[in-house]
């Protein structure tokens, strides 16, 4: 099946993407820790299934390879001249107006804009042994100079086993506790919410056998602005420590010096609010 082929194009212009975004709705918006869905079957099964055929090997020359790291080791390709031609159909229609529509009835945030450079997105692939610790993303597009407001990731691992981990895990706004664990199994979608406490991740190393692979598709999805009470200074991927592991109290304070600085920014703005709503009032006697 070529991405041109009849079936492929406009697979969210089905009345089923409508109608499940529709139904989830309500159940995106209360989610904990942050709004958020987990979707079983997402694309037609023979278009997972051909990304899957389509997706590059591990020994593919086109990965970039973040195996530095402390924070992560996993593969990457985010430029669509280096993916197939199916693939790079897939990506277009994910960032197409129909899928748009889905998205915006789903977590209701309009003006969704999506990123035709997939800054930080396009397939990613682990390796046993790598990892992803818990983080909250970057929040404004380099280029664009957006405000990233959700991420798509669609997984490709057909029969993934509970014991081969990879889960994907959202964290508390404390980071206290992991309050959902998503198994990255074939053909599940999970959108979520990306603002400076969507805390996320798979911090363990991978278990799976040599020569399996976790392999995603991840898409990220902008507006121009954002409610307030999310807005921050521009910022790179945010970091977080568990509670057991090594140097938790040091990146407690840090968050906590870093949302002190988000506030004070916030005030000059709250202050020039407060008095134009006094403008005309007469003052005290």
């Amino acid at each position: 099946m070529e991405a041109s082929e009849p079936g492929f194009e406009h697979v969210f212009r089905s009345s089923r993407y409508r109608e499940m975004a529709a139904a989830l709705a309500s159940g995106y918006a209360g989610a904990k820790p942050f709004p958020h869905a987990v979707i079983d079957d997402f694309l037609p099964e023979p278009v997972a299934s051909r990304i899957l055929a389509e997706f590059p090997s591990a020994a593919a020359p086109v990965w970039s390879r973040y195996d530095k790291s402390v924070y992560s080791k996993k593969l990457a390709v985010n430029t669509v001249e280096q993916v197939g031609p199916f693939i790079a159909g897939v990506l277009q229609e994910l960032n197409g107006a129909d899928c748009l529509a889905f998205l915006e009835t789903l977590t209701s945030i309009q003006g969704l804009i999506p990123d035709p450079y997939l800054e930080g997105g396009g397939l990613h692939q682990i390796l046993r042994g790598g990892f992803l610790k818990i983080h909250a993303d970057f929040n404004v597009h380099s280029r664009l100079r957006l405000d990233r407001r959700l991420n798509l990731l669609l997984y490709l691992n057909r029969d993934w086993r509970e014991e081969h981990g990879g889960h994907l895990e959202l964290w508390n706004r404390e980071m206290t506790r992991c309050e959902v664990r998503v198994l990255p199994a074939f053909n599940r979608a999970v959108i979520f919410n990306t603002t400076d406490w969507s805390f996320h991740g798979h911090p363990a190393p991978l278990r799976c056998p040599e020569g399996l692979s976790r392999k995603s598709m991840a898409l990220y999805y902008y507006s121009r602005g954002r409610p307030e009470e999310e807005a921050s200074p521009s910022h790179s991927t945010l970091w977080q420590l568990r509670p057991e592991e090594p140097g938790r109290s040091r990146v407690v304070s840090a968050r906590w010096l870093r949302r002190l600085a988000q506030a004070l920014d916030r005030l000059p703005r709250a202050l020039r609010r407060a008095a134009g709503s006094l403008d005309g009032v007469p003052p005290p006697t």
